[in-house]
């Protein structure tokens, strides 16, 4: 966390980090609490090098798994209730938590703020245009200093020197994984790989 608590506007949310951080710990355990936490962090962090509204990263980074325990249940009535894209009933929380997650984030916490909302949204799947907070948070979820996995290091020096060259190295790795696995993927990833991998390969090869 920051050591000055940053101060939000209300037109970015109407809570203040103190009343959200409270949100945040009756939704989460205290592991994905302090996930969210590091992602804040790195997301500030990510802000400052690329000129972008750190208040927009911190509440992004913190509010991106708001949703991310709640049950089937309440995400299969939200994509029923707000119609959304019915092919996210094929999907399970991985895909849901974020694309979904987003509407909980607005209705329950009162963000407003598309920027904001459409970083939640893509944080899992990325997209074909990621404005710089939507890649943010992307990159600082999968390089918080608490994740620990093949080529976390490689990914975060190619993010401070390029974000966009991240956002490419994540998707490719994450597309790999996927099929290693067997598992489906959604098809926006598929969108995400074709719109940046082939753009950034030099650098991420």
């Amino acid at each position: 966390m920051t050591k000055e608590p940053i101060v939000y506007h209300e037109h970015l949310l109407p809570l203040t980090r103190l009343e959200l951080i409270d949100r945040l710990k009756e939704a989460l355990s205290q592991e994905r609490f302090e996930h969210v936490c590091r992602v804040e962090k790195t997301a500030m962090e990510l802000a400052q090098l690329n000129d972008v509204d750190v208040e927009q990263a911190s509440i992004a980074g913190l509010c991106h798994d708001y949703a991310k325990q709640r049950s089937d249940k309440d995400f299969i009535q939200i994509i029923r209730d707000k119609k959304l894209n019915p092919q996210l009933l094929n999907y399970g929380n991985a895909i849901w938590h974020g694309i979904v997650g987003a509407e909980m984030v607005k209705d329950e916490l009162g963000v407003h703020d598309e920027d904001i909302l459409n970083a939640i949204r893509q944080h899992t799947t990325g997209n074909s245009y990621m404005t710089k907070l939507a890649q943010i948070i992307y990159m600082a979820d999968y390089i918080e200093p608490g994740r620990d996995f093949p080529g976390v290091e490689e990914a975060r020096q190619i993010t401070k020197h390029d974000l966009g060259a991240g956002v490419a190295y994540q998707t490719k790795h994450t597309l790999e994984y996927l099929i290693q696995k067997g598992q489906p993927v959604y098809p926006q990833t598929l969108t995400t790989y074709n719109a940046w991998v082939p753009k950034y390969r030099k650098e991420i090869n």
